[in-house]
């Protein structure tokens, strides 16, 4: 067996509203290897001592699954003589047509009268 490295399993849900910094700060670090977070903070001895209560085991580095990189999913491409261009056109003459009867209409029934 390898010498894996044990990750520190913390639950700090209790302390998310007593956290100085906010809780924004707890959330942005959790599922992942928050080690790099509390360093660069500069916590002291008594945020370290505070931690042992919100210790909750250990976990084995080679069972955590290797992060995936999100792919987006692929978009179909719209060419200009696609059905786009056609709904354009439709857009403009259905209004057109629907004035013009309108139009037809009154100048018909005026004339009947």
């Amino acid at each position: 067996m390898g010498l894996e490295a044990l990750y520190q399993v913390y639950n700090v849900t209790p302390f998310l509203e007593d956290h100085p910094g906010g809780d924004e700060v707890l959330l942005a670090a959790t599922e992942k290897d928050a080690t790099d977070d509390f360093e660069d903070v500069g916590h002291s001895d008594s945020a370290r001592e505070m931690m042992e209560k919100y210790h909750i085991g250990e976990i084995d580095s080679s069972s955590v699954p290797a992060k995936r990189k999100y792919t987006p999913p692929q978009q179909a491409v719209n060419s200009p003589e696609d059905t786009g261009s056609a709904a354009k056109i439709l857009q403009f003459l259905v209004p057109m047509l629907i004035l013009g009867i309108a139009f037809a209409f009154r100048y018909f029934s005026k004339k009947e009268e």
